[in-house]
């Protein structure tokens, strides 16, 4: 073997790359000075690119396939570096394997409620949280937005920078469908395409795609989920005095033993005929006969007018009649003095107000003057 067939065999031929952890995105295939043969294999597997990068440029991107790294195989780096077909001495460069498979259950949510203004609630804090996959799609631009020179670039350095994007693109999403606070968990998968609608332009940028986005949760703070169990469970009961006396029947037959059980059955029975009666009346209508255990209601008692009298030029009152027949009597009211009560046209005598003319009637006359 001469000293250039030594030389020759120390240089790379094949150069692949495999992915172990299901974790990396980018890989830098390293190489001591990066001096790769000319003429060398390059292998690029399913769901992988290949990113040749020549003195700090993009040169080429592969797709799956064997490739000789020759001349009449990479035009961008011919036209770079002026090669011809004779060219058989090894260059520098460095090659990038990207992973453009699926990267599947990355976790996303809100690290703060979000303020959204529902329909029916108006402006409520929400908090929501889920899962997400994504994938490269542009791999040489994904190489230089985001990578850069690292050699060994991970999901999780990138899934970050993503729930920043969704957390500020939730709330603009939620108000844009208008889907109910209490209709958001039969809506999510509707929510989840909206909200990957919304999140592609910013993924796009750096060369991403988010083939899937899951809502699992959305949670309301927990002040108002307390108020709405209360009014689903008012829903619940129905008839609240029902509900009453079924209770109290309840705690009776349980907290009282025997005794308690045969007064719960009394009361019971008290209540189930009380039912039947007010069922009964319900089916007979307003002109039904009432039923003999039922009184019949007394009409209400009308209210006692008052009243308002002048003495020596003075109002006084509110009155009753009662009091004004006192006065009748001991001669401070006259037939002549002014009076009044609501329903008046004004200030009237007396005498002339035939509900009050009837207390002198019963007085007797004054004494004739000597």
């Amino acid at each position: 073997m001469g000293i250039l067939d030594f030389l020759t065999g120390e240089f790379i031929d094949v150069i692949h790359w495999t992915d172990n952890d299901h974790k990396t995105m980018v890989s830098r295939f390293e190489r001591e000075g990066h001096e790769i043969k000319y003429g060398a294999k390059l292998t690029v597997r399913e769901g992988q690119a290949a990113i040749f990068v020549h003195e700090g440029q993009l040169a080429d991107v592969f797709t799956p396939g064997l490739y000789m790294l020759e001349t009449n195989n990479m035009p961008l780096m011919t036209t770079l570096n002026h090669w011809d077909h004779g060219f058989k001495s090894p260059f520098k460069s460095e090659v990038y394997f990207i992973n453009t498979t699926r990267f599947t259950d990355l976790k996303w949510g809100t690290k703060n409620p979000i303020i959204c203004r529902d329909p029916e609630f108006g402006p409520i804090r929400l908090r929501a949280y889920g899962s997400y996959e994504i994938r490269i799609t542009d791999p040489g631009r994904f190489l230089v937005e985001v990578v850069g020179t690292d050699g060994d670039f991970t999901a999780d350095e990138i899934t970050y920078q993503i729930r920043n994007i969704i957390t500020a693109q939730f709330s603009a999403a939620i108000a844009r469908s208008g889907i109910p606070v209490l209709d958001m968990a039969a809506n999510t998968p509707e929510l989840g395409k909206l909200l990957a609608q919304a999140i592609a332009p910013a993924l796009a940028e750096y060369g991403l795609s988010m083939p899937s986005f899951y809502i699992e949760n959305i949670s309301l703070p927990e002040q108002v989920e307390a108020m709405l169990d209360k009014r689903t469970s008012m829903g619940i009961v129905g008839d609240l005095q029902h509900y009453m006396q079924f209770q109290t029947a309840e705690a009776m037959t349980v907290s009282g033993g025997a005794a308690g059980a045969s007064m719960g059955a009394g009361v019971g029975a008290g209540l189930g005929l009380a039912m039947a009666q007010q069922q009964l009346s319900a089916q007979q209508g307003p002109w039904g006969a009432v039923p003999q255990t039922q009184a019949p209601a007394l009409p209400p008692v009308a209210p006692e007018r008052t009243w308002h009298v002048a003495i020596d030029g003075a109002a006084k009152g509110p009155l009753s009649k009662a009091a004004l027949g006192r006065m009748v009597a001991d001669g401070t009211l006259e037939r002549d003095t002014l009076a009044w009560s609501e329903g008046l046209d004004g200030w009237l005598e007396a005498g002339t107000v035939p509900e009050l003319a009837r207390l002198f009637t019963v007085a007797p006359p004054p004494l004739p003057k000597s």
